[in-house]
């Protein structure tokens, strides 16, 4: 059957498949392009079975905030290869991922994937079908929001190390560049420092016990007396909380060991980060 180049090209445009696979599809289908988009996506539907037990361990993570930073998204789409990782329409396709993430604030990763992206495509359908393209395993397998109210604060983004981690992260403050400067030095922490929690409050009680009961077992085993044990773990357990929790963290550009929250106030007196999160590759 004679395929039309120009046809060949708009499947192309459409679905982002290789030339070939696009002709190929073309014929099978007849020259009908629905049904030549449905055998793109089937290959992917089968190959996605195929690569279900594969590593995807590249991708790119995606951090965005709305234009009033009232509301920020940080999403990560995994692929196999590093290769795949740095092409151009891969990352464009975990921007419009983002961006539609960022307009609906869906309240779990399940309602992420399960959001339109054209037509009758879920986002799931869309990765599947591009996993026909990539010939790899792809999967939105990570995704995190914060929303402010309006005027109660702002939500900053930072990507770091091209794309290999995603941080937002929201102040109780609203203001100008130098506050803006501080939240974006702050997320960098997050990235290099890699903060388990804002402050203690929020380390999860059974990691709280477990760092007692290690702080116990190693003053024990360095002999010390067991009516001292309980304080000597209390004190390992606030150095926990000093090397694990941002705002208890040291600024790590800070030349006079303050910390986190040291820095903040002497930006402004009330300022401080309410949340933050954080993604990776891997």
């Amino acid at each position: 059957m004679n395929i039309k180049a120009s046809d060949v090209k708009a499947l192309r445009d459409q679905t982002g498949a290789g030339m070939m696979d696009c002709k190929k599809a073309l014929v099978e289908a007849g020259g009908d392009f629905e049904k030549a988009i449905d055998l793109l996506r089937k290959k992917g539907q089968k190959l996605s079975a195929k690569r279900a037990d594969r590593e995807a361990n590249e991708g790119v993570v995606i951090a965005k905030t709305s234009h009033n930073k009232n509301n920020g998204v940080v999403i990560r789409l995994s692929c196999e290869t590093d290769f795949v990782a740095k092409n151009e329409t891969f990352v464009a396709f975990a921007e419009s991922i983002a961006n539609i993430a960022l307009k609906n604030l869906p309240n779990t990763l399940e309602d992420l994937n399960a959001l339109p992206y054209e037509g009758e495509l879920s986002i799931a359908d869309k990765v599947t079908e591009q996993i026909g393209v990539t010939g790899e395993k792809l999967e939105v397998n990570m995704y995190h929001k914060i929303e402010t109210v309006a005027g109660q604060g702002q939500v900053l983004p930072y990507i770091h190390m091209g794309h290999k981690a995603g941080v937002i992260l929201a102040l109780n403050l609203e203001g100008g560049a130098e506050l803006e400067e501080a939240g974006k030095n702050v997320a960098m922490q997050v990235a290099a420092m890699k903060p388990i929690a804002l402050d203690k409050d929020g380390v999860d009680s059974t990691l709280v016990e477990k760092e007692i009961e290690i702080g116990k077992d190693q003053a024990r085993q360095e002999g010390k007396p067991e009516e001292m044990l309980e304080r000597i773990a209390l004190g390992k357990l606030n150095k926990f909380y000093k090397e694990n929790t941002l705002l208890n963290q040291t600024y790590v550009k800070a030349t006079n060991k303050e910390s986190v929250q040291e820095y903040l106030r002497s930006i402004n007196k009330d300022l401080t980060v309410t949340d933050f999160k954080h993604v990776t590759l891997g």
